[in-house]
């Protein structure tokens, strides 16, 4: 799941420092820009994940032109959650009519990736 969210960039002496307007207290610092860039990638895919597995909406990303970087720069951070994911198997006891079950073992349907997909496509 992808995430883009506008940051402010912020340099104070030798470092920099970022912080997200529609994410309140998701911040992070570096020693260049790119490292400051991963962190806020990090920051980003962190913030997110706690909010998804609390069961909580984020926020709306703001449109960056309406942002006032207040002496930083604006720039646009994208994440993937995916990596960060608990990725443990979990098993699951269903049940479905038996004639679905006959069908689909004669089709060699594999019922574990059927319904994550499905659950995949619902959320």
């Amino acid at each position: 799941m992808m995430f883009v969210y506008p940051a402010i960039f912020h340099q104070e002496e030798d470092a920099y420092w970022v912080e997200f307007p529609d994410l309140p207290g998701c911040q992070s610092f570096g020693g260049t820009l790119n490292e400051t860039m991963e962190g806020a990638q990090e920051a980003l895919a962190a913030y997110a994940l706690t909010l998804l597995e609390q069961g909580k909406n984020l926020a709306a990303p703001s449109d960056i032109s309406a942002i006032d970087p207040a002496g930083g720069f604006t720039s646009l951070v994208a994440c993937s959650v995916d990596p960060y994911k608990d990725t443990r198997a979990v098993k699951k006891t269903l049940t479905i009519p038996a004639w679905l079950n006959d069908r689909a073992v004669a089709m060699g349907v594999n019922f574990s990736q059927v319904l994550q997909d499905a659950l995949l496509s619902k959320i």
